[in-house]
């Protein structure tokens, strides 16, 4: 498989990183269905207030994911 370019990686996670589009990018298909589905529940249960959970867990892993671009788009899957 081809590399990915990064800066297209980048400007997905800014803009859809809530729903793990660069990781569907870069090919990391299973965890850009985690995502996916943290950010939905997180959303949908946010107003009773358990949904801040997910998505704590979510922004801290789109954090993790900054750093992680180069290596996912470098070696895609």
């Amino acid at each position: 498989m081809r590399e990915r370019n990064i800066a297209v990686a980048y400007i997905l996670w800014f803009f859809f990183g809530q729903i793990g589009v660069h990781r569907f990018y870069t090919g990391r298909v299973g965890s850009g269905i985690v995502q996916l589905l943290l950010g939905f529940v997180g959303w949908l249960t946010v107003w009773m207030f358990i949904g801040w959970i997910p998505l704590i867990v979510l922004w801290i892993w789109m954090i993790v994911d900054i750093f992680l671009i180069p290596s996912m788009c470098r070696n895609p899957r």
